[in-house]
């Protein structure tokens, strides 16, 4: 299985596109090491947000593109590839916007955050307070 789409051309001498300049040819200086490790947590926090949400009928997230100001709808696994792409390659995937997709189904990186966030305050909110407590004490 390919991350991107095969070339139909690769290596044919009659490619209509052997002529133009690839922006993608041009040296990039590779991420720091703060890039880095941020993109590793994006990939991190990814598995929990899915692990937490897809069974709720999340198919991924909505991210608004800097360049056209449109949200773009990634579902999980091609999120995932375009940020495995940026940490072996360091650079972006060029993008299109989602074919028709139901924006009902997709969050925030910000509401996935949230949500992942009170659900940990939730299963962590009796233990913090048990702990404290002497046993046989009243409330």
């Amino acid at each position: 299985m390919h991350d991107e789409p095969i070339d139909p051309f690769n290596g044919d001498p009659a490619d209509p596109a052997a002529g133009l300049h690839d922006p993608s040819d041009a040296p990039l200086d590779p991420l720091t090491d703060v890039e880095r490790q941020d993109v590793l947590e994006d990939l991190a926090d990814l598995e929990i947000y899915q692990a937490l949400l897809a069974p709720i009928g999340v198919r991924g997230l909505v991210i608004e593109c800097e360049d056209c100001r449109e949200p773009h709808y990634f579902d999980w696994d091609l999120l995932r590839g375009n940020l495995r792409h940026l940490l072996s390659s360091g650079r972006p995937r060029v993008h299109e916007p989602a074919y028709d997709p139901d924006p009902d189904h997709y969050v925030t990186w910000d509401y996935a955050r949230g949500y992942a966030d009170g659900v940990h305050d939730t299963l962590t909110e009796g233990t913090d307070e048990g702990a404290a407590e002497e046993p046989g004490s009243a409330r």
